[in-house]
This record gives structure tokens, C-alpha cells and sequence, in this order.
């Protein structure tokens, strides 16, 4: 639901000092100094559960009085005993490392020797094209469009929530994701099959844009401070969502009473029911619809080089993973069984 914006504020180089705190619980230090350094709502959210974590993990010690083995024994912990994944295990690290270098100012050597386990590079799960019509048949409304919208353009979920009326330019054929992962823009086909059902969904937005203003209501989020600098922004028409809630509902920052995008937990719960009654056995995903993306890309002769700027990879070599993805089955190897199959017939 928060986003960044790369012009709306300047982060503290390595080394600057960050401006005191002015909570006095550490967690709320906590939440205060990600918020001043713009990081995302749900960033914010697990550094929170993970401190609190550690903290109750240590008896409610303090973790100014704990230190480097304190760490290493609360992540061995969660990686013997919980057996969470290697990315889990990363993000509880990074959320500790968060709380001491920025919160408490700490700056020991500990945090530098520090295991950082390597996540396993595995093949991702890839639908057919037609198990992707036939998932896509069994959504319904903006959830179907929204599906259509992440399997055509290989845009993440959230960048696909977020999408702002400004970001679609029906003259080019093109949609703009702003401040995607790495806090990169990139510039997508809109796929002509979606043209028409886009303006059709943006004429429903804009009747709740009309109610909202007419009522009163408060303008959609903006990014950073964007909504200091341009207070009015909220409120236009250009910044509104292009898949709003159709309820408002509190932000959890502001307690200011908005409307807000799509909540991702509700689409996620719309895929899977369609996966489900599609009789599926595949563990598919809304992020699934970006590895069919990228995948049908390449089998249809895209190079990689442009995939790979299409899905916003800063390493190409991130992108290979879907060429392992096309040396299996009918574009690999033929079985040797199929071959003897063949003798033993004749």
C-alpha cells in the first residue's frame, strides 16, 4: 500500500549521521526511523515482527545490552528449530541489522562476520499457455483483468495494485511501472486485447473518483512526500488507482480514512480458487503469471537481453533460470525410453 518515489526524498549516504529519534519505545523508534527512511509498509511490518521476535526469543532483554552472539543464537535458532526458508532467514538477519545500525547506532564488527546464508536457485513454476487461459476463464471482474494485466505485461502483483491512471498511455501502447523492485521505472507493452477492457475499468475508477470528491474524502496515498510538496495530488484524477477498493478503509500509518487499491490478500484468494477449480495440481501463484510471461516470451523467439529489461532484472543472469525452464520436455532432450519404445514396436 506505501510506495517510494526516488525524487521525493533523499536517503542518508553510508556514513551520514541519521537525525535523532523523537519516540521512546524502541519499537516505535523502530517504526519511525523506517517511515523517515521511506522504506514499504510491509518492509516495516516484518522488521517489527522480527526485533519483537528477538527480543521475547532473549526474555525481553533489551538489545542494547545484547550483542553479535545474541543474534547468532536467535537465527540459529529460527533456521534449527522453526526451519524457515533461506529468504525468511535472510529477512529476520536484515531486520536485525536494520535495528542496530539505524535505530540503536551501533556499528560493531559482529555485523559484518555474520552468516548470510545463499538462497537456492530454483526452477520456477511455469503454467502452459493453456492452463493460463483456463485459470483466467475462471476469474471474474477487475480480478480477471488485473490476472490478464500481470500475465501480458510480466509486472509483480504490487506493481500491478499500484498502477496510477497516469501510468497507462493508451497512445503509445505502453504502461509505466513507477518505483518498481530496486526502485527502478520501467516502460511495458500494453497489450492490445487490454486496451478496451482497461478504459472500461478506468471509467469505473473515475465514478468512484467522482463519488469520493463529491464526499469529501480524503485524496488516495501518495508516495513520500510527494503529498507535502503537491497537496492536491491525492485528490486528481491522475493519481488515482487504476483497480481501487471499493470500500475505504484507515491507513495504518495516518489513520486517515482513504480509498485504497485492491488489497492483495484478495486477489491472491481469487487466483488460487481459480486454480483450484481449473483442477490444477501445479503450486501456481499470482507471481506465477510473470514466470509464464517471461517463459512464453522466450519460446516465442524474444531474446533474453529484452525479457530481461521487460521483467526489470538488474542481472541477466537472473533471467536465465527460465532458459532451464525451456530445455525440459517437448524443447529438451528426447528420453532414451522413447527411443527403445520405438524398437520394441517394430
Amino acid at each position: 500500500m506505501h510506495e517510494t518515489h526516488p525524487a521525493a526524498g533523499r536517503l542518508p549516504r553510508r556514513g551520514e549521521a541519521l537525525p535523532p529519534l523523537k519516540s521512546t519505545r524502541l519499537l516505535d523508534q523502530l517504526r519511525e526511523r523506517i517511515r523517515a527512511l521511506h522504506y514499504s509498509l510491509r518492509t516495516e511490518e516484518a522488521y517489527v515482527y522480527w526485533c519483537r521476535a528477538f527480543i521475547r526469543f532473549h526474555r525481553l532483554r533489551h538489545p542494547a545490552e545484547m550483542g553479535g552472539p545474541e543474534v547468532e543464537a536467535f537465527l540459529t535458532w529460527l533456521a534449527s528449530e522453526r526451519g524457515v526458508s533461506v529468504s525468511t532467514h535472510r529477512q529476520a538477519l536484515s531486520a536485525l541489522l536494520f535495528l542496530y545500525g539505524k535505530v540503536l547506532g551501533v556499528q560493531l564488527a559482529w555485523m559484518d562476520t555474520i552468516d548470510r546464508p545463499q538462497p537456492r536457485r530454483r526452477l520456477p513454476v511455469v503454467l502452459s499457455a493453456q492452463e493460463v487461459a483456463a485459470v483466467l476463464a475462471l476469474m471474474e471482474g477487475e480480478h480477471r483483468l488485473l490476472a490478464q494485466v500481470l500475465y501480458g505485461t510480466g509486472m509483480r502483483l504490487t506493481e500491478g495494485l499500484r498502477l496510477r491512471v497516469k501510468d497507462i498511455d493508451f497512445a503509445h501502447r505502453a504502461i509505466v511501472v513507477r518505483d518498481g523492485k530496486g526502485g527502478k521505472d520501467r516502460v511495458l507493452m500494453l497489450p492490445r486485447t487490454l486496451e478496451q477492457p482497461l478504459r472500461e475499468q478506468l471509467a469505473r475508477a473515475h465514478a468512484l473518483w467522482v463519488a469520493d470528491r463529491q464526499a469529501g474524502r480524503s485524496g488516495v496515498e501518495m508516495p513520500d512526500a510527494l503529498d507535502r510538496k503537491y497537496p492536491r495530488a491525492g485528490a486528481s484524477w491522475p493519481w488515482f488507482w487504476v483497480f481501487p477498493q471499493a470500500q475505504h478503509a484507515v491507513d495504518p500509518r495516518s489513520g486517515v480514512v482513504r480509498r485504497h487499491h485492491l488489497y492483495d490478500q484478495t486477489f491472491q484468494r481469487a487466483f488460487k480458487r481459480a486454480v483450484q477449480a481449473a483442477g490444477l495440481t501445479k503450486p501456481a501463484s499470482p507471481h506465477t503469471l510473470r514466470h509464464a510471461f517471461a517463459t512464453h516470451l522466450l519460446q516465442g523467439g524474444t531474446d533474453i537481453r529484452t525479457v530481461q529489461d521487460l521483467l526489470g532484472h538488474a542481472d541477466v543472469s537472473t533471467t536465465m533460470i527460465y532458459t532451464h525452464v525451456l530445455k525440459v520436455g517437448g524443447g529438451g532432450v528426447h528420453s532414451p525410453l522413447d527411443r527403445l519404445d520405438t524398437l520394441l514396436t517394430h
